[in-house]
């Protein structure tokens, strides 16, 4: 090698290693993983607050008896195109074999923080016809069970396959519904809630019976033997 490849070659690895330092993601892989279907997941985490900031200034011009309704429409139009988009990348990753381990734990995130936020703005905000406060109360106390059971179950067992209920699925059907209604501003939109509601208490009640089954399966409800010592 003449010394000018060699001062090349040099000068080539510095500036790659600084570009690690600089960003370090490059070290990572994570750029990688940043695959179209990972790009609108993302998209769809960032419009989460625009929704937000439209709802709550929306709500803002009903409570000073001015209601601007272009807020509204635009709320619509935002929560509509990032619920979309959660069937667009999900399509695109299983199409086109474009799957990541970084769109498993973005698109989860992205589906239910977009859920979640709704239910919440959409109790609090001013509008004419909200969600009532205790429906995101159930949703997010339904939730935290899942999640606190699913992780004991996961201690415990060191395993765990979680495959959504059927009732699970009818009452995130019925909790977007419930999200639809009330940003159309459905006269009858109580009678959705109230529905979604029951729907969302059965799946707990569900959850929550197959999580004791699953203890049960493992031998978890049996005491232990030092257990049975002490005991004597």
């Amino acid at each position: 090698m003449s010394l000018r490849g060699l001062l090349v070659t040099i000068s080539m690895k510095i500036r790659a290693r600084d570009s690690l330092t600089r960003y370090p993601l490059l070290a990572t892989g994570y750029v990688s993983h940043m695959t179209l279907p990972n790009q609108i997941t993302l998209g769809r985490i960032l419009l989460i607050p625009i929704f937000v900031l439209l709802a709550v200034y929306y709500g803002h011009s009903v409570e000073a008896g001015e209601p601007e309704e272009k807020l509204r429409i635009a709320a619509i139009i935002v929560f509509l195109v990032a619920a979309l988009s959660d069937g667009v990348d999900g399509w695109l990753a299983r199409h086109f074999r474009l799957q990541s381990r970084l769109g498993a734990i973005l698109d989860p995130i992205a589906d239910k923080g977009l859920m979640l936020t709704a239910i919440i703005t959409l109790s609090v905000s001013n509008w004419d016809r909200s969600l009532p406060l205790w429906f995101p109360v159930l949703v997010i106390t339904r939730d935290i069970i899942i999640l606190t059971g699913c992780a004991l179950l996961r201690f415990l067992n060191g395993s765990l396959e979680i495959r959504p209920s059927s009732l699970g699925k009818i009452s995130t059907f019925f909790q977007m519904f419930a999200i639809a209604v009330v940003l159309l501003q459905w006269r009858y939109y109580s009678i959705i809630v109230g529905i979604a509601g029951i729907v969302t208490l059965l799946s707990g009640i569900g959850y929550i019976i197959d999580g004791v089954r699953l203890l049960k399966l493992g031998g978890h409800d049996r005491p232990t033997s030092g257990d049975v010592m002490g005991n004597g």
